[in-house]
């Protein structure tokens, strides 16, 4: 009779909450106030928003940005952190195309593709710019102004052209820097769709650094991958912002790793 009930009844979490993973017991219980992430969550990949937002919710940090990212998807993942990990977090979004195929939705309204930003404090001054020329698909850059550490700074969001696309990533980051430079406290987030001596990255190394301090525009720099095939394309670029440490963190969610740094917070 109880299971007969159960089935009729449902679960009383969120849809598809029963099958998301538990946190590990050192997991943390509450925003880092000076924790910073970036995580490409795969699109299309079709897994789990319930599973997306355990391994954020493992981390807590202050400010997440997100890339590959459905606004439906976010909307859930933003959801479940606060029904099952009691994380409460604004986003803002950087929608750049609307695509049946890749978020879903009826012909007449496709669901909204690009980055998100999720914060714990507020946001405000958004802006969202989609580059002159997204090389295969549109890409874009966002960007709010937030508290991280207990300070004001800005933060940028971005996805470059995907690879093989070196001239157009060029293109964008001279778009980028041009809005970076503007800011002496920044950072900026994203998958950069290029390694660390990429010369389109050359005026990006020039306003900013890696959170990684081992990890610079050499052949010769020691630079944690961050995907699946072993490449470093995801990155915490630091403007005027000293990092404390960082971690790069495997998951079974997508093909690109977590980034998340702890800054030096005054």
């Amino acid at each position: 009779m109880i299971v007969a009930c159960a089935v009729l009844v449902g679960p009383s979490a969120p849809s598809g909450a029963l099958f998301g993973r538990s946190l590990p017991v050192d997991a943390v219980r509450d925003v880092v106030p000076n924790r910073v992430m970036t995580w490409n969550i795969c699109n299309p990949c079709d897994e789990s928003n319930v599973g997306r937002a355990a391994e954020i919710a493992t981390y807590a940090p202050q400010v997440i940005g997100l890339q590959e990212a459905c606004v439906r998807d976010v909307e859930r993942i933003r959801d479940y952190l606060e029904s099952l990990h009691g994380l409460v977090y604004h986003v803002e979004y950087g929608t750049v195309l609307r695509n049946r195929s890749r978020c879903g939705g009826w012909p007449w309204s496709p669901g909204g593709f690009g980055q998100a930003v999720l914060s714990a404090a507020p946001m405000t001054d958004r802006v969202n710019v989609e580059y002159p020329d997204g090389g295969s698909e549109d890409r874009g850059y966002m960007a709010v102004t937030t508290t991280v550490g207990g300070e004001r700074v800005r933060v940028f969001n971005t996805h470059l052209a995907q690879r093989r696309q070196e001239a157009v990533r060029a293109d964008q980051t001279r778009v980028l820097a041009a809005e970076v430079a503007r800011h002496d406290r920044a950072i900026v987030l994203g998958d950069f769709n290029a390694v660390p001596d990429a010369p389109e990255l050359t005026r990006i190394w020039a306003l900013a650094s890696d959170t990684d301090p081992q990890c610079r525009p050499s052949s010769a720099a020691t630079c944690e991958p961050t995907t699946d095939w072993h490449s470093k394309f995801d990155y915490v670029f630091l403007r005027g912002i000293a990092p404390l440490k960082h971690r790069v963190q495997p998951t079974a969610y997508s093909d690109h790793h977590l980034l998340h740094t702890d800054l030096d917070a005054p």
